[in-house]
């Protein structure tokens, strides 16, 4: 994980959801795990547990890889990746620094 302003934006909102927080317990708990198996452990559905799955990823803190089981299915394990985040008015104050600056809409005409 990068130590920029955008990264820290996307890994807080990553962190901000109780589902994603429950998924990164249970996969610290219990090592890596497959969809169906991390669903049922969370309590959400599957297509519920992609899309977190997916956002925990784009922030860098969950990985996955393929494994053939002895039946021949394809299972999709995903484990939790190794991180460390420290926040402090400093670390903000210097992650504010390196924001991608956006653009700001011009003000409204506003009629006489």
């Amino acid at each position: 994980m990068q130590n920029d302003g955008d990264d820290l934006l996307v890994v807080l909102a990553a962190l901000a959801n109780p589902h994603r927080l429950r998924i990164l317990a249970a996969l610290r708990r219990d090592g890596r795990n497959y969809v169906s198996q991390l669903a049922r452990e969370v309590g959400i559905s599957r297509p519920l547990l992609h899309l977190h799955l997916q956002k925990l990823e784009e922030a860098g803190l969950v990985t996955n890889e393929y494994e053939v089981s002895a039946e021949g299915k394809a299972l999709k394990f995903f484990s939790v990746i190794d991180f460390s985040l420290t926040l402090t008015p400093a670390t903000v104050a210097d992650a504010a620094t390196s924001l991608t600056p956006k653009t700001t809409p011009p003000p409204s005409a506003e009629s006489d």
